[in-house]
């Protein structure tokens, strides 16, 4: 599964850092890292949306807040 976060200026701006990190942990702490391929590109152009993460092209809108929530219902549901 390819998991991109956008790390453009907007998305930046809305704590695209934090949620790497956060994911980076996750998937590490889930022993996904042979099942999970986390990357960053800059802006996929739905800025309005918040920091924007594809799972194989799917776009989400993702905060820091949310980002465990997102991770368990999207990414650990998904590669169980």
């Amino acid at each position: 599964m390819k998991v991109t976060v956008c790390i453009g200026s907007s998305c930046h701006l809305k704590g695209s850092r934090k949620i790497v990190e956060v994911l980076q942990d996750l998937i590490r702490e889930n022993d996904l890292d042979d099942k999970v391929e986390l990357g960053g590109t800059f802006c996929i152009g739905q800025c309005q949306k918040g920091v924007c993460v594809t799972i194989n092209e799917e776009v989400f809108s993702v905060s820091p807040e949310n980002v465990r929530d997102f991770f368990e219902e999207n990414i650990l549901s998904r590669v169980k």
